[in-house]
């Protein structure tokens, strides 16, 4: 060991390197120009957050999707928000982002106890009351059933309130108003903001441009003379009452983030222990995502007053569904809560279930909690697996109430414990899983599982899928084409957990591609997927892949990040009507007349003062449609983390179909420059080792020796330097030292070998 290296750590190279961005390599380096862009060089004072340090949904403020307004907020940006201090913890050194996007988590997604009064009083024998879901917004106002037995119990609620010394709900409400637009306010004071807001209440068919925003705090301030509660139930009589929403996707994928964040920095020597521990919070009252919304059997449940009430936890699906709520008095005497009877694939987090079953850190506090995921986890493998089509693809989901009613479904429909197959759960404008994006948030989670755990079952599934994104996927000239939208058609076989390795399943289900293009947020989405799976696998191909569409994201960067074109047609719904019973009149904080025949612009008039109006009016008028370039939080914090994870990791290569930004056309894995001096090329990913001596590990392709990686795909380093003891670094660390042996980087507050492809 040179002397001279001893020197200088001896003179604090340790507090150096603290100062210094560790990874210099050109993906490091999009994600961290990209990081400081998003949040104003680590500020929060940028065009992606409000002066309350409000993650937007978008820049854009004229935007309607799932928020119907750019910069309200949902549980979802949050958890991104995690994401993206995550990752730039790991290139930078500098975890305290983590910290601070989950403080904001809890300042502004959780409700605290003035926002959630009188939980204490909540009955866990009878948490809610009965009301059907219809299929059809004019099912609604749907009648509350008042009849004993008919609601099953709750067996989690005592032993939370035991484990954490009170009776509050420690999850994400799902939306918020970031710059009070709506004008409600937080507790009907119609000024603060952020403010809790609600939108979806009427069922599958109500897409976003048929809701009727209103408050959480319903004091019937505005509204009709029952608030906005007659909209959507009809009731004895009516109580001012607070209700809350959770979309329980976005709390996994938190948890997910924090523990990403949490390992690195462990690896860094710095301690995350603190958001450790919320985040096993969160993910113990998560749980409330595991059970039928009325707590009723799971299996074969027809008839709302035949279908048994559960007991014990025989009312757990143990899947996470696509909500669960509750609510109670303003006056805080009385509370309710309610889970979800309905699953879909894209929201599943099996990387969360085995965070929560697994690492001591992220263990919950409840008795009966690691234990619940546990279960969770093995349950929610067999759901993709019986999911998943001959082409690859996941299809939708299942549910343990037909059409929300506990109807009978058709004799052809297949089953999953007892739970319908459905192809599109939960809502049906549009479709809920035709959108490619939900294959990538939900197969992302399986394939990083995979990566971190090994687990068979999820490589299964994520093989089977990677050969789908790579039919689908393909880079020319620069540009990016995938798969944007998915038909589907048949039934899956009828569940047996046996067959989970059985070939030829799902012979009848099929999903084709239905439409193409390109959707920034969703391409990389997918491609963290495919990322996880090929690096476990050493899957030179897929990771070709991934390096392309990354490198050919570069050719859609803007000021703001990253951006394409967008022709919105929807936006003719601007002037469609929205659903309001006969006879029902009210008015919104906006000061909108809300009456049968209103339309979506007539209940949000504000928008006709947004700069980007005018050419939605025109289009309204018969002109043509209008077209953006949208900033969305989560899409650039996807595109963000998945350069971040590719220098991380340490993968560089791509097939050259790409912008010409990458590294040319190799399709070989990485191996030391002490072979490659010598004229060697590089073996495959995944080479068998069939010789080692001080330069690496050796291999033969095609009859020559060659340099093989050892199958950790990328993340080696010279054997001259292991040799003597020392560790590889973890990615391409700031390059210290370089002598005969090859280059250094510190970490922990010691020496370690740059991997040798940096």
């Amino acid at each position: 060991m040179p002397s001279i290296r001893n020197a200088l750590f001896l003179l604090g190279a340790s507090t150096v390197f603290a100062a210094t961005k560790r990874a210099n390599d050109k993906y490091a380096a999009r994600a961290t120009e990209h990081y400081d862009k998003i949040t104003g060089n680590g500020s929060y004072r940028s065009e992606y957050f409000s002066p309350e340090n409000v993650p937007y949904h978008s820049v854009e403020t004229l935007m309607v999707e799932a928020p119907d307004h750019g910069h309200e907020s949902v549980s979802e940006t949050y958890s991104f928000w995690v994401w993206l201090e995550a990752v730039n913890g790991k290139l930078t050194g500098d975890y305290t982002g983590v910290e601070t996007a989950w403080s904001y988590i809890e300042k502004h997604m959780i409700p605290d106890s003035k926002n959630q009064p009188g939980n204490s009083k909540y009955n866990p024998s009878s948490p809610a009351t009965y009301a059907a879901e219809h299929d059809d917004i004019d099912g609604y106002p749907s009648k509350l059933i008042f009849q004993d037995g008919i609601v099953g119990e709750d067996p989690i609620a005592k032993e939370l309130s035991q484990a954490y010394g009170n009776w509050d709900i420690y999850i994400m409400h799902w939306i918020i108003d970031g710059d009070n637009w709506y004008g409600y306010g937080q507790q009907g004071d119609g000024t603060s903001k952020p403010s809790f807001i609600n939108t979806f209440q009427r069922g599958a068919s109500e897409s976003t441009w048929k809701t009727v925003p209103h408050p959480c705090w319903e004091a019937m301030k505005w509204g009709g003379r029952n608030g906005f509660l007659d909209l959507f139930t009809i009731d004895n009589s009516y109580a001012k009452q607070w209700r809350y929403t959770a979309a329980p996707d976005a709390d996994a994928r938190a948890i997910q983030a924090a523990y990403f964040g949490w390992l690195w920095a462990k690896e860094d020597g710095q301690d995350l222990s603190s958001v450790a521990s919320k985040a096993a919070k969160l993910g113990d009252y998560l749980r409330y995502a595991q059970y039928d919304k009325y707590f009723k059997k799971i299996g074969n449940c027809v008839g709302y007053d035949r279908c048994s009430a559960g007991s014990g936890k025989n009312s757990a699906h143990y899947l996470i569904s696509w909500y669960f709520a509750w609510g109670g008095g303003l006056q805080g005497d009385w509370s309710w809560r309610i889970g979800s009877s309905h699953t879909h694939t894209g929201y599943q987090s099996p990387l969360a279930a085995w965070i929560l079953s697994t690492q001591s850190a992220f263990k919950p506090k409840s008795s009966t909690g690691a234990k619940d995921w546990a279960t969770s986890l093995d349950r929610q493998l067999e759901l993709f697996r019986w999911l998943q089509t001959p082409e690859g693809c996941i299809a939708g989901g299942a549910t343990n109430s037909w059409t929300g009613a506990y109807a009978q479904p058709p004799s052809d429909i297949t089953s999953f414990y007892g739970m319908w197959y459905d192809w599109q759960p939960v809502y049906h404008d549009p479709p809920s899983n035709n959108w490619t994006g939900m294959q990538g948030w939900g197969m992302e989670r399986v394939c990083s599982l995979y990566y971190l755990s090994g687990d068979e079952r999820a490589g299964l599934i994520c093989q089977n899928w990677a050969k789908w994104v790579k039919d689908t996927t393909r880079v020319s000239g620069g540009e990016i084409v995938h798969a944007t939208n998915l038909a589907w058609e048949g039934n899956p076989d009828e569940w047996n957990k046996s067959n989970f390795n059985k070939s030829g399943l799902n012979r009848s289900l099929h999903g084709t591609v239905s439409a193409e293009g390109l959707d920034l947020g969703s391409i990389a989405s997918i491609i963290k997927g495919l990322f996880w799976v090929s690096l476990k696998d050493g899957d030179q191909d897929g990771l070709n892949l991934v390096v392309d569409v990354m490198d050919a994201i570069e050719n859609y960067k803007d000021d703001l990040g990253y951006a394409a074109l967008e022709a919105r047609n929807d936006y003719e719904n601007f002037g469609k009507e929205v659903y309001i019973p006969s006879g029902w009149t009210g008015k919104n904080a906006q000061g909108a007349n809300i009456k049968s025949g209103v339309k979506f612009i007539d209940i949000r008039p504000k928008y006709k003062q947004d700069p980007d109006w005018p050419q939605v009016e025109n289009f309204l008028n018969g002109g043509n449609p209008p077209e953006f370039t949208y900033h969305r939080f989560w899409g650039q914090t996807e595109i963000m983390v998945a350069n971040g994870l590719l220098s991380i990791y340490g993968v560089t290569g791509g097939s050259g179909a790409g912008n010409g930004s990458g590294n040319g056309g190799s399709s070989s894995g990485s191996c030391p420059a002490s072979i490659k001096n010598q004229g060697y090329k590089c073996c495959k990913a995944g080479c068998q080792v069939i010789y080692q001596d001080a330069d690496g590990d050796w291999g033969v392709e095609n009859g020559q020796w060659c340099g093989c990686g050892g199958g950790d795909s990328g993340n080696s380093c010279p054997k001259a330097i292991t040799n003597q003891g020392y560790k590889c670094c973890s990615g391409c660390s700031y390059v210290y030292y370089e002598d005969q042996d090859g280059k250094w980087g510190v970490e922990n507050n010691d020496w370690c070998g740059i991997p040798s492809n940096c």
